[in-house]
């Protein structure tokens, strides 16, 4: 990794540490920034934003856990007036942006592991281009849908149809055949596109969008898939949990069975290294690799769990996108699937990132601008805004 690479990662660790930490905690988020910012060498600067991140962050949800309404207390010098316009600043949630900053540091903690573990730099340049496109994937669906409000069963649909034309028509790899080819890569449709099923189908509850979810239980259970058949089985119970009706019932059944068919399945297929089991060797090539591979890991479920504590009318949202990535995560720790977003591999950050087109911009109730796919009526829950911590100087 350059010099350049690794201290801008270094920065946006800061920056996701600041945006995380209430307000008490935040004076060490300064004194941490302040300490990088002085610390010559750069992998150094790295490992040690990436240690106080690990460090600070239990601090600081434990906080927001244990304190899901309550805000600042204001200053007894202000107004009554002053201070309502300050608390109703103050309490507003931005979930899609902590999201995108979340998924932006997991990406960057894949890049630390990956060049501390020695990997080509090829994969490197892969990693960060699929970050670049999924930001931009993410902003043209959120611009799309504004124009429609039929995304929901589309997506599914498209998906469903992808899913299956991988099952029958894709690359098969030890009697997998979970990949197409696009422009000379290898793509796993299922890692991109399941996410944002799972999530647009949150907000869906026509027989279309069920029938859309059974045809991509039967395809990943044909292609066979245990691990995205796990997520999406994970996703779907989440969803049925909290909305139990018809539709939701029949999709969480539909993918446990699809899932439990792939238990059936030989899955034959080795390890590929810096993709699979890194959870077990990254620690292997270094504390500092081990410590990014798993606060990039964490990173990827952190957004579902401030949104759960911060946001009780979008939980159905905020559950399946916990369930699908804590699912992906798990199958990658029980068996040779990809590690998401922190190890080698486009699919799943362009996946993590289109996902996030159907999370709230805002838990506040206000709407900001056009409506969107990501618009979810809110109360205001009256916690303290994460703001992203000023450029450094």
């Amino acid at each position: 990794m350059s010099r350049g690479l690794r201290r801008g990662a270094a920065d946006l660790v800061c920056r996701l540490l600041l945006a995380s930490l209430p307000t008490h905690l935040r004076p060490w988020g300064d004194a941490v920034r302040q300490e990088v910012t002085h610390i010559p060498d750069q992998t150094e600067a790295l490992l040690y934003a990436l240690g106080s991140l690990a460090g600070l962050l239990p601090r600081a949800l434990a906080t927001h856990l244990s304190h899901p309404m309550v805000g600042h207390e204001p200053r007894q010098t202000l107004s009554r007036e002053s201070t309502h316009m300050s608390e109703s600043r103050e309490s507003v949630f931005r979930p899609r942006r902590f999201a995108v900053a979340c998924g932006a540091g997991a990406v960057l903690s894949g890049l630390a592991y990956l060049g501390l573990a020695d990997a080509p730099s090829s994969h490197l340049a892969v990693n960060a281009l699929a970050l670049l496109i999924g930001f931009v994937l993410m902003a043209m669906l959120d611009r799309l849908s504004a124009r429609s409000g039929a995304w929901r069963p589309a997506v599914i649909v498209a998906a469903a149809a992808a899913i299956l034309f991988t099952a029958v028509l894709g690359q098969p790899v030890e009697g997998a055949s979970r990949w197409a080819r696009v422009a000379g890569l290898s793509i796993q449709p299922s890692l991109i596109l399941v996410p944002l099923l799972v999530l647009a189908f949150a907000r869906a509850k026509d027989w279309l969008s069920t029938a859309g979810v059974l045809v991509v239980a039967l395809a990943l259970a044909l292609q066979p898939d245990r691990g995205m058949a796990g997520a999406l089985a994970a996703g779907m119970i989440a969803i049925a949990l909290l909305r139990p009706d018809r539709t939701a019932v029949m999709a969480a059944l539909g993918a446990a069975a699809g899932f439990a068919a792939t238990l059936f399945r030989p899955d034959r297929l080795p390890a590929v290294p810096h993709v699979d089991q890194i959870l077990y060797t990254a620690f292997g090539t270094g504390t500092g690799a081990g410590m990014a591979m798993l606060g990039g890991a964490f990173l990827l479920i952190l957004p579902a769990i401030m949104g759960l504590a911060r946001d009780r009318d979008g939980r159905i949202l905020y559950a399946a996108h916990g369930a699908v990535w804590s699912a992906i995560v798990l199958a990658a720790a029980l068996g040779n699937y990809p590690t998401p977003v922190v190890g080698y591999g486009g699919s799943a950050i362009l996946g993590y990132f289109l996902a996030l087109a159907a999370l709230p911009k805002t838990a506040a109730g206000r709407r900001e601008g056009r409506s969107s796919i990501s618009d979810v009526e809110a109360k205001p829950p009256g916690r303290p805004t994460l703001r992203a911590a000023p450029s450094s100087a």
